[in-house]
């Protein structure tokens, strides 16, 4: 919004609403920014077909019952083709290497292979887990096609305490950037991050 962007803000949380509309008062750009009171899955209704250029949909859908509703209802939102929907979410190859690398935990690290779920350590829960197919196969069945494909923290959870998080800070994101472009790494990072637009006719069908 700072960019003379608008911005619509979707939130469950009525507090976390509040935090952004005093945030955004501070900031002095309360005209570009509105905020909605919902869930994910109730984004048809709370929001106008062809508004947004860009929407972003990062770890919502770990926590929704149907992905796929979420993710329709997000491309019908995209004003046109060109128009994009950046999804990021837990991947379930990530969370193997965690129960070995960071817990040492080795019975989770084997039901991790082929677990649809995993848990959630900083709110409680359960987290959806996904693979690269299964969220390609969901954007392709919400009529999304897939841009570009990248990984989202393949190490930082992983090193040593003897590396200062604060004073590497800017080392360890440009090497993130550049471990989470190629497919080797992006298939065991943390989180896969997809971009996709409105698929043309025919690409539901691998057209």
């Amino acid at each position: 919004a700072r960019l003379g962007l608008h911005v619509t803000l979707l939130d469950a949380s009525l507090p976390m609403l509040d935090f952004a509309k005093r945030a955004a008062q501070e900031a002095g750009i309360t005209e570009r920014i509105a905020l909605k009171h919902g869930d994910a899955a109730q984004f048809a209704n709370l929001c106008h077909a062809g508004s947004f250029d860009l929407i972003l949909c990062h770890n919502i859908l770990e926590y929704v019952d149907d992905p796929c509703a979420v993710l329709r209802s997000a491309g019908r939102a995209l004003r046109d083709p060109s128009s994009i929907i950046s999804v990021l979410v837990r991947n379930q190859a990530g969370e193997v290497l965690k129960a070995a690398i960071q817990d040492g935990d080795l019975a989770a690290t084997e039901h991790n292979l082929t677990a649809e779920w995993g848990h959630e350590s900083l709110y409680g829960g359960r987290v959806r887990l996904f693979t690269a197919e299964s969220l390609e196969a969901m954007l392709l069945e919400s009529s999304l096609a897939v841009t570009a494909e990248r990984g989202v923290r393949v190490i930082s959870d992983y090193l040593p305490p003897r590396v200062p998080r604060n004073d590497e800070y800017e080392r360890i994101f440009e090497l993130e950037r550049k471990l989470g472009r190629r497919p080797e790494f992006v298939s065991v990072a943390r989180y896969t991050h997809c971009l996709a637009h409105r698929a043309g006719p025919g690409m539901k069908d691998g057209a």
